[in-house]
């Protein structure tokens, strides 16, 4: 794994290496917070741990550059917690096992932390540094930015002096992120009764494993499926031609990530068993052929399992079956401002039914306020229509896309200079911290990029090796050029 700290430049992979072996899972980020400051005072720099976990950390400009606009760089200590299920991995002791696996740095099993590992490690690099030229440099990291932005919602006005925010936390080397979309998560639950398990059934856990999952933003539009999405339209497609029974369901696991592997327990009679199986083979292949440019591991079982005391009661297992199949997935529009670019879309995130509650978790993101919030009532209405009980919480806005902004100029014209052609100007649709930071700092011009990242919030996470080190160069080269005040 200490291999990495030799990769190129090596002023950044030995800061990465570093937060990989201290756990950072969202919202148990008390480890990654005392390194960071630690990091900071021993550098004899200004630090502040502010009172929701944000690490600032100041550094005075260089000789001759007192007079250039203050920069912030920022990027979150938190990382999505994702795991193979045959991964022994715990999250808040264990450290990240990364390795080089040729062009690329990826883990073992687990995410990499690379979203936003890579982002920190560089503003780290600029902190330590005493041979680069730049101006006033302050480095923002913020605390829970996967599971709710609460670091950057709960930010406080004036303790930061910067004039431009450069984020992190983008993924892909030679473009320039300058807008991002806004999400809302909606959140449901009902109460339902268990009653005593009919005589002369039989039971199966039903699983759907070995989807790649995601990031439900980044990856929303290549195609990949939702375990969440397939095992209910099987459990719907039973209730045509099975007696079938529900004790629970697990399914997904974090709001932001696209669901990889979902669990039921299912009775049928025992006359139907056979019939059952073989049901779950053909769903199988119809999913396999359906998804087989996008799925090649998506597995579908039905093992034969001991039957429990207890069923979901039968009204309650049909309304939860059927709205579930019935909640969007995936993307709802394009934009038509900038084609390509997903404007609104829902990640069918979480569904859980145990202990006589069920409940499912969506993440609504859109670029457009209005669209995200027919996007949001309309998945209420569906769950409001089987009495469920429906919140909206967790609402981020997006930020609006300034393309006169002065450090995307200058930094066109730095990449330019520097690689000899034009980064690419993009928006993204996931949900960056700018939208919530410039409503606090609306003074700052803001931007965001990073390195090549691949699957982040997934066990196939990775990060192209030469894309950071032309990250880093960019940043040394965008210091010299920042604008005077």
């Amino acid at each position: 794994m200490s291999e990495i700290k030799n990769l190129n430049p090596q002023r950044v992979w030995k800061h990465f290496y570093s937060l990989t072996q201290i756990p950072r899972p969202s919202k148990k980020e008390a480890k990654v917070i005392e390194f960071m400051k630690n990091f900071g005072e021993g550098l004899g720099l200004e630090t502040i741990v502010d009172g929701a976990g944000n690490v600032i950390i100041s550094k005075p400009a260089t000789p001759g550059m007192e007079n250039r606009k203050g920069i912030v760089f920022q990027g979150h200590l938190d990382m999505v917690p994702q795991k193979n299920s045959d991964k022994v991995h715990d999250w808040e002791k264990d450290p990240i096992e990364a390795y080089v696996d040729g062009d690329w740095v990826t883990a073992n099993g687990t995410t990499l932390g690379a979203d936003n590992g890579m982002g920190c490690a560089a503003a780290m690099a600029v902190l330590e540094a005493k041979d680069l030229v730049h101006g006033p440099v302050e480095a923002l990291f913020t605390i829970d930015e996967e599971t709710g932005m609460t670091g950057a919602e709960e930010l406080k006005p004036g303790m930061l002096k910067g004039d431009i925010l450069m984020n992190l936390d983008s993924e892909d080397e030679g473009e320039l992120y300058v807008g991002c979309a806004g999400g809302v998560d909606v959140n449901v639950s009902m109460k339902y009764d268990m009653v005593a398990a009919p005589a002369g059934f039989t039971a199966f856990n039903l699983s759907v494993t070995g989807l790649k999952g995601g990031h439900s933003g980044m990856d929303i539009n290549i195609g990949r499926s939702n375990s969440n999405k397939l095992l209910f339209r099987f459990l719907n497609n039973c209730l045509y031609h099975f007696d079938i029974k529900l004790e629970e369901v697990k399914g997904g696991s974090l709001r932001n990530a696209i669901p990889r592997e979902s669990f039921a327990v299912v009775l049928v009679p025992e006359k139907e068993a056979a019939a059952f199986e073989a049901d779950v083979k053909k769903f199988e292949s119809i999913f396999t052929s359906e998804f087989s440019g996008t799925e090649p591991e998506m597995k579908m079982r039905a093992e034969k399992t001991a039957a429990p005391a207890k069923v979901i009661d039968q009204e309650a297992m049909l309304k939860i079956i059927k709205a579930t199949f019935a909640c969007p997935h995936g993307v709802e529009r394009m934009s038509d401002a900038m084609p390509g670019l997903v404007e609104t879309s829902n990640n069918l995130a979480i569904v859980k039914c145990i202990d006589g509650e069920y409940t499912v978790n969506c993440l609504v993101r859109s670029s457009v306020d209005s669209a995200k919030e027919g996007a949001m009532y309309k998945i209420g209405t569906i769950f409001d229509l089987i009495g469920a009980n429906v919140s909206f919480d967790g609402a981020y806005p997006g930020w609006k896309p300034n393309m006169e902004s002065p450090i995307l100029k200058t930094m066109i014209k730095t990449y330019e200079d520097l690689y000899g052609k034009t980064p690419e100007i993009k928006a993204i649709h996931a949900g960056l911290e700018c939208g919530l930071l410039g409503s606090v700092y609306p003074n700052w011009d803001m931007i965001s990029f990073g390195p090549t990242i691949r699957y982040p919030h997934s066990p196939d996470e990775k990060v192209n090796i030469a894309s950071v080190e032309k990250f880093w160069n960019y940043i040394v080269e965008t210091l010299k050029n920042v604008p005077v005040k």
